[in-house]
């Protein structure tokens, strides 16, 4: 059973940086691929950034493109969301998610991390 845990939420005024982490245990992380999701204030969750793994490309949703930059440290077994140019419309629960490259859907959930960015 994989498990992850993000932290490094907070509060921000607009314009200031955030990194979020997440680290995964309990599978090979090598072999997920991982997310960043985001569900604001009466709002759907929506995927902000995705990655494949060893050579594969980071996707990101347009609204965080340019300012949001997500990476994996394989030997910390953690992936990491830099936030930057916070906006007030970046305010909402970020999630961490993980599923292997063959499933449809992500299995894995975190438990969120909350953003708040004042303006």
């Amino acid at each position: 059973q994989v498990r992850l845990v993000e932290s490094g939420g907070g509060l921000v005024q607009a314009g200031g940086s955030l990194r979020l982490s997440c680290a995964a245990s309990g599978g090979t992380f090598s072999t997920y691929e991982m997310a960043w999701f985001r569900q604001a204030p009466g709002k759907e969750r929506e995927l902000i950034a995705r990655n494949m793994g060893y050579g594969g490309s980071t996707y990101y949703a347009d609204s965080v493109k340019g300012r949001f930059t997500m990476s994996r440290d394989y030997a910390q077994n953690t992936v990491y969301l830099r936030l930057n140019n916070l906006k007030s419309e970046d305010t909402g629960v970020y999630y961490c998610a993980a599923r292997h490259h063959s499933s449809e859907n992500y299995e894995y959930w975190g438990q969120g991390t909350q953003v708040t960015v004042s303006s």
